[in-house]
């Protein structure tokens, strides 16, 4: 499987050579994007990264996101994308319970 780093800054200016980064690894059959580093997050490269998954989904190829930073995996749920990125769900278990984790709105 093929490893690919986001880097640290996904912000809007990020997102057009994210997007052209991310085409080189269309067609190959597994590829894990490395957010480990992630430290700024724009809408504009989420949408890039959520169009990577489907498109990738709709070939029948395997994409994963790994050492996913606080900053992605926050904007992944302040956006309601978790589920689309292939993340964790949301919750956590308190006494037997699962709550939701709140997210706190920077802007």
């Amino acid at each position: 499987m093929n490893t690919v780093s986001l880097g640290e800054d996904l912000g809007i200016e990020a997102s057009a050579e994210l997007k052209t980064r991310l085409a080189a690894h269309l067609d190959e059959p597994a590829v894990s994007l490395d957010g480990g580093a992630v430290r700024r997050v724009h809408t504009a490269a989420m949408q890039v990264l959520c169009a990577f998954f489907r498109s990738r989904g709709e070939q029948g190829h395997s994409t994963e996101l790994s050492g996913c930073s606080d900053a992605l995996r926050d904007a992944a749920r302040l956006l309601g994308l978790a589920g689309q990125l292939g993340l964790a769900n949301n919750e956590t278990t308190v006494d037997g319970r699962e709550t939701k984790q709140p997210v706190e709105n920077a802007a």
